[in-house]
């Protein structure tokens, strides 16, 4: 894989997460919600087969739509239902499982460990940026890195299934 199209993956997902979460907190999810679309559509513009990234991004998107309503009926986080950005946000997550997480590929048990401890992280900096609030941040980051461990690894196989970026 090109470095270039590693770090412009890199780089355009963290713009894509910094934008919904700070257009969350900031009360105007539609900038996030449309850097994450613009986000996808640039993946499946660079992506030799763009067909096969389709599938995963909708699983992806759809595995988030999953883990995060249960995060939010667990009662951990302010949050009655899925907000819109957060749906967004796994979509934009998904362009990475066949990019730069690509080495993650059959390293399951790193794949896990990396999301229990990032994943956290990630929601923990999302809180302290104002756009998720805790009820309970201990019992809810612990659900998240639990969760996180168990759907990341699941991605990654899905990635190898509908990879848009395998050489022929």
């Amino acid at each position: 894989m090109k470095a270039a199209r590693l770090v412009l993956n890199v780089v355009v997902y963290q713009c894509a997460w910094f934008a919904c979460v700070l257009s969350a907190a900031a009360h105007r999810s539609y900038i996030g919600i449309a850097v994450a679309a613009a986000a996808v559509l640039l993946h499946l513009y660079v992506a030799p087969a763009p067909r096969r990234e389709l599938p995963l991004i909708g699983l992806a998107t759809l595995a988030g739509v999953g883990f995060e309503s249960l995060l939010a009926a667990s009662g951990w986080v302010q949050s009655p239902v899925l907000p819109v950005w957060m749906v967004a946000l796994w979509a934009a997550f998904a362009t990475t499982l066949n990019v730069s997480l690509r080495g993650l590929r059959h390293r399951y048990l790193l794949c896990a460990a990396i999301a229990a401890v990032g994943a956290p992280l990630a929601y923990e900096a999302g809180a302290a940026l104002g756009a998720v609030q805790w009820v309970e941040a201990t019992p809810a980051l612990l659900l998240v890195g639990a969760g996180w461990a168990l759907l990341l690894p699941l991605l990654m196989r899905a990635a190898q299934r509908f990879d848009g970026f395998a050489t022929p």
